[in-house]
């Protein structure tokens, strides 16, 4: 349930464990010293501020950043009647902001002076140059805007309400959405007491669920996505007329790689992405063999932290809108976005990925969010408590969801048509999945059957070599098969193979390509899952990401404006 004052304090003041962000006070909560100080000031002005004085407020689409010299800044939210409670106070040496001082999104949080104070303002435009100059001023300031987000996220703070059954498919939808995009929010299963106290508080209908109720009092009802994204202002707005030098379309590895390393080079980066930073790859419980990474790193880890990347070097993102047509204009590129949304690029890469492939089985449709899933994260792992449950496909991805069920789950089948999984997987998932008793491999076993009411509850499976049939009691299953490309909203402007996939390089330049990610447009590069002929994995669509930049560099340059 949505904090109440005293819990938010007390969560602010009191952290239950050494993970939580609020136990780690001296990076959370820094002090700058003089010396930072000094160089820090030069960025900005020096104001006095009478107490009370409003310095931002929450749903602002931008806030100045605030150093304290005296006095202090307190840090408020609203409580469930919209009344503001005060759950930080940054005082001398202390700095304001978090991860939305990065962009134009709706700010979470309001600020105040609590006293009579002396502080520092850094304009939008100050802070970026103090940023991108001071590094070790940079380096204290993003691991703290860090912390802070994820103490929000941690302890339901400044955040939503969100009310529904939590086996339903809109509901998880919903919770998956505000995930991925960092948005913190308060889960509230219908059926529990304190959801119904909230919701008769607030007169949430609970016949049309799951609902969204916001701190400003407004509630959503089933919301869309780009509805939901339009209503806490995780939508950015887009300047038609303004002049991209680069659109990147999809926001997965591959996407993100590309718009850090040309965010970084100083190309003006435009990122499209239709639901939330990670793409395919965000949805990866654990990957355990990219580099860098000994002990692993959730999709969703990886993807966040690419996603802020980009931030801070000035990339724009914009969220929930995906492109619906493609046309080029001399010497430019208009993209034509969900909504009513436009933009002008003068170059693109496709980074849009795949989606996932389905069963063809009666009932499908009916069960997706009911019991089939095409994720494996700790949102569904917690349906999946102490129940068997089913994988289906050979891949890493599906190894990865295994291993990492298995932790949850009494028992996990993984289901294949072929003889085994060597050809099609890693092979320390191969062994990981062999020497674990709560895991059994099928070969040569299909699904055949979906049976349940409004959930999936049971599933049959036959195997191709016996002939033999079984049912299991199993009302979740992962279907992880394959994908296909997202191409069908671009109409004819490429060639593309026979399966849709994106041609590229000598294949579809005629052996004239400039670039191994070079299409039949010129000026319009892909790299990732989207490209024919690409390694289906997260390391190979970062590494594209950053090597076709170089191609970019050269395009712009041949072709200026």
């Amino acid at each position: 349930m949505t904090e109440t004052a005293s819990n938010i304090a007390q969560a602010a003041q009191s952290a239950a464990s050494p993970s939580d962000p609020y136990a780690r006070e001296q990076q959370i909560f820094p002090k700058l010293n003089d010396d930072q100080i000094d160089r820090l000031t030069g960025y900005g002005s020096m104001e006095e501020l009478p107490a009370g004085t409003i310095l931002f407020q929450r749903g602002d689409r931008r806030a100045d950043f605030f150093l304290v010299l005296e006095g202090n800044i307190e840090i408020f939210d609203l409580d469930d009647q919209g009344e503001p409670i005060v759950f930080t106070t940054h005082a001398d040496n202390q700095f304001t902001g978090e991860l939305d001082l990065f962009n134009d999104r709706q700010i979470l949080v309001g600020g105040r002076t609590g006293a009579d104070s002396k502080v520092v303002r850094l304009t939008r435009a100050q802070f970026n140059r103090m940023y991108a100059t001071e590094q070790d001023i940079a380096e204290v300031i993003m691991r703290a805007y860090i912390l802070r987000r994820t103490a929000f996220i941690l302890h339901d703070q400044a955040g939503v309400s969100v009310i529904g059954d939590p086996s339903s498919r809109e509901f998880l939808r919903i919770q998956r959405f505000l995930t991925r995009n960092g948005y913190p929010f308060a889960a509230m299963p219908i059926g529990e007491p304190a959801t119904t106290e909230y919701a008769n508080l607030h007169d949430i209908d609970l016949e049309h669920l799951p609902a969204v109720r916001t701190r400003s009092g407004s509630v959503s009802y089933a919301p869309t996505i780009a509805d939901l994204a339009d209503e806490l202002g995780l939508t950015e707005a887009v300047d038609a007329q303004h002049v991209y030098d680069l659109a990147v379309i999809g926001a997965g590895p591959a996407g993100l790689s590309a718009c850090v390393y040309a965010a970084s080079e100083n190309i003006d980066t435009i990122v499209v992405e239709a639901e939330a930073p990670g793409g395919q790859a965000g949805t990866s419980s654990k990957i355990e063999n990219y580099l860098g990474f000994p002990t692993g790193i959730s999709g969703q880890a990886l993807a966040g932290r690419a996603w802020i990347q980009g931030q801070k070097f000035g990339a724009k993102f914009a969220i929930a809108r995906a492109a619906t047509e493609i046309e080029k204009k001399g010497n430019l590129f208009e993209l034509k976005l969900q909504h009513g949304m436009h933009l002008k690029a003068r170059s693109i890469i496709l980074a849009c990925g795949a989606t996932y492939r389905s069963l063809d089985l009666p009932n499908y449709e009916k069960y997706e969010g009911q019991g089939i899933h095409y994720a494996a994260t700790g949102l569904e792992a917690q349906l999946c408590v102490d129940e068997e449950v089913a994988v289906i496909g050979g891949g890493n991805s599906a190894g990865q969801a295994a291993v990492f069920l298995s932790g949850h789950a009494s028992h996990v089948h993984v289901l294949v048509r072929s003889e085994g999984l060597a050809a099609s997987m890693s092979d320390y998932l191969v062994q990981r999945i062999e020497q674990s008793s709560r895991i059994t491999l099928h070969p040569f076993t299909e699904v055949t059957e979906l049976k349940g009411d409004r959930s999936l509850r049971k599933i049959v499976w036959k195997n191709s070599q016996t002939g033999q049939t079984e049912e299991k009691n199993i009302g979740n299953i992962f279907v992880m098969i394959g994908a296909v490309p997202n191409t069908s909203w671009m109409g004819d402007c490429l060639d593309l193979d026979q399966r849709g996939f994106v041609l590229t390089g000598p294949d579809a330049t005629d052996g004239q390509a400039k670039s191994p990610f070079s299409t039949s447009e010129d000026g319009i590069f892909a790299v990732g899952d989207v490209r024919s002929g690409s390694v289906k994995r997260v390391a190979s669509g970062v590494g594209e990401g950053s090597v076709c930049i170089s191609a970019i560099h050269g395009y712009l340059a041949d072709n200026p404006i």
